[in-house]
C-alpha cells in the first residue's frame, strides 16, 4: 500500500488528486511535544476519509526524558480523543532530531535513555495502538526496537530499504497534483516478522490463523497419502481431532451463519467418508 504523511505544513491537499494517483493512506500529524497541536489534524483525517483513504497519526516528540514522553502520550492521546477521528492504522511516536532541539537541550542520546523514552511513550498512549518511527541510523544505533515489541516504521530516503519494518518512508519529495509529501509503502502484514501484538506487555509474533479451508486442504492431503491398510490408523486419529475442532469453532460462530456452517458440516463428513475408506 502506498501512503503519505502530512500535518499543517501541506496546506490545501487535494486528497481527492491522491487517491486518483494511488495513495491509499495518510499519517496525519497530532502535534509535537507536549502542547504543540497541529491544528489540521482533525481536518486531515476527515478529508482524507472521505476521499477513500484510510489513516494513522503520529506526534513528533521532544521528550529529554521517559517522564517528558509519558506527558506527550497523554496529550496526543487527548487531541486524538477531542478530535472523535477513526484510525484504522496506529499512531506514530516520531523519534529524531530533525531539528536539533535535543542537541540544544543536553540530550542524553544513550540506546537506554532513547529506548526508555520510546517505551515511555507506547505504555502511556494505551489503549490506542502504536508504533515507533525514526530514521535508519537511529534504529540501528540508539533504538533498542526489538525489546519495545512494537511496529516500526523507518526512514530511509533509498532505492531500497535495508530496515523493511511495517512501514517504509522512501522519499521526502513525493509530487502529486503539483504538491510535495513524504512518500511511504506499508508492506503486507503477513510479510512483517518484526511486527507484534503486545499483549499484557509481552511482545508475540503476529501470526496469521490458518482458514478452515486450508486446514480441511492438509486433512485431504493427510488422507490421500494412506496407500497401505497399516498407515491408515496412524492418520485417522489426528484427522478426527482436527475436524472435530474445525466443527467446535464452525458451530461457536454459527448464529447468522447457520447456511456457512451447515456448509462447513457437509464438506467434513465427505473428509471422515473418504479417510474410513482407507482405513
Amino acid at each position: 500500500m502506498r501512503g503519505v504523511d502530512v500535518s499543517v505544513f501541506n496546506e490545501n491537499v487535494n486528497w481527492s488528486a491522491l487517491k486518483a494517483a494511488g495513495i491509499d493512506f495518510a499519517i496525519c500529524r497530532t502535534g509535537y511535544g507536549k502542547d504543540g497541536f497541529d491544528e489540521n489534524f482533525q481536518r486531515n483525517v476527515n478529508e482524507a476519509r472521505k476521499a477513500g483513504l484510510i489513516c494513522g497519526a503520529y506526534h513528533y516528540s521532544y521528550a529529554l526524558t521517559p517522564s517528558d514522553a509519558a506527558a506527550e502520550a497523554q496529550f496526543c492521546k487527548g487531541i486524538i480523543e477531542r478530535a472523535g477521528v477513526l484510525l484504522e492504522l496506529p499512531v506514530w511516536f516520531s523519534m529524531g532530531d530533525s531539528d536539533n532541539y535535543k542537541q540544544r537541550h543536553g540530550f542524553d542520546f544513550s540506546r537506554s535513555n532513547v529506548t526508555n523514552i520510546c517505551k515511555a511513550f507506547l505504555d502511556n498512549i494505551k489503549p490506542l495502538n502504536c508504533g515507533v518511527y525514526a530514521n535508519l541510523s537511529w534504529l540501528e544505533d540508539l533504538i533498542d526496537w526489538q525489546s519495545l515489541g512494537c511496529r516500526i516504521w523507518s526512514a530511509q530516503y533509498n532505492a531500497e530499504d535495508n530496515f523493511k519494518g511495517y512501514m517504509w518512508q522512501y522519499t521526502d519529495a513525493l509530487q502529486i497534483g503539483g504538491q510535495t509529501f513524504c512518500g511511504n509503502i506499508l508492506y503486507d502484514k503477513a510479510a512483517q516478522p518484526q511486527a507484534a501484538q503486545v499483549v499484557e506487555g509481552v511482545a508475540a509474533p503476529v501470526q496469521q490463523p490458518a482458514s478452515t479451508q486450508s486446514v480441511i486442504q492438509n486433512i485431504l492431503a493427510n488422507a490421500r497419502k494412506d496407500d497401505t491398510p497399516a498407515a491408515a490408523p496412524q492418520q485417522s486419529a489426528p484427522a478426527q481431532s482436527a475436524i472435530q475442532s474445525i466443527l467446535n469453532n464452525a458451530r461457536e460462530n454459527a448464529g447468522a451463519k447457520k447456511s456457512a456452517t451447515q456448509s462447513a458440516d457437509d464438506k467434513i463428513k465427505n473428509i471422515l467418508a473418504g479417510v474410513r475408506k482407507n482405513k
